[in-house]
């Protein structure tokens, strides 16, 4: 089992990076973790996460951890284990809290993660993924068309449950996101993400139309690529 960070250093977030490496130290050890950068000029974090699902083997399991977000122990060892045996990604959480300045402030003054203030954020998705490959590109993994920031994980998760016949798999816990200065929600880039984003809403529900506009990816090879490939 590996741990892979999608990661591209910025002053703001080098802070919470520290910490997420410092919580596998702490709570899991032996586990090996390293980054991923794919080197695009726009930071690309679903092609980071499938260059890091396509470097294992087909049945190893991989837990994806966004360089803010911290999970707790037991959930994300409950979620390895079932997405060793299940054509699914796992999701450590119930809970996404949100700590936002103050409750990361906290949480550096030494409180513990479950007492810092936080945001409830509904139906995130994000943060921490765990899969095999198998798994990951049976319903074509990420869009790497998404650049920069915004709606790659929401896209996924429509995909997943369009192709898979069900959303990802969730393990009751939490997990924590920590602050850091936010990516621009503007711009050209974005508003493509969002135009894409909108046409994976569109096909939600229907697996012909999603399963055609997954195959428009440019790393296309890994699209449906099916148990056993």
């Amino acid at each position: 089992m590996t741990v892979v960070i999608p990661w591209r250093p910025q002053p703001s977030r080098l802070d919470a990076f520290d910490r997420v490496l410092a919580w596998y130290e702490g709570h899991l050890p032996d586990v090996s973790v390293r980054t991923v950068d794919s080197g695009d000029e726009a930071f690309n974090a679903a092609k980071c996460r499938n260059l890091a699902v396509a470097a294992v083997d087909s049945d190893d399991v991989v837990v994806l951890n966004d360089a803010d977000t911290l999970p707790e122990r037991e959930p994300l060892l409950r979620a390895i284990d079932g997405a060793s045996s299940t054509l699914a990604v796992h999701l450590p959480y119930t809970e996404y809290r949100w700590f936002g300045a103050d409750g990361s402030r906290q949480f550096s003054r030494g409180v513990r993660a479950e007492d810092c203030d936080f945001d409830l954020v509904d139906g995130a998705c994000s943060g921490v993924n765990v899969t095999t490959p198998r798994a990951w590109f049976a319903h074509g993994g990420q869009d790497e068309r998404f650049r920069g920031w915004g709606f790659e994980d929401a896209a996924w998760f429509l995909a997943h449950t369009t192709m898979l016949g069900r959303p990802p798999v969730r393990t009751a816990g939490r997990v924590y996101a920590l602050h850091h200065v936010p990516a621009e929600r503007s711009g050209t880039q974005y508003e493509a993400n969002a135009r894409l984003m909108a046409r994976y809403r569109a096909a939600s529900g229907d697996r012909v139309a999603m399963g055609q506009l997954i195959a428009e990816a440019p790393d296309a090879r890994h699209a449906l690529a099916g148990p056993g490939s």
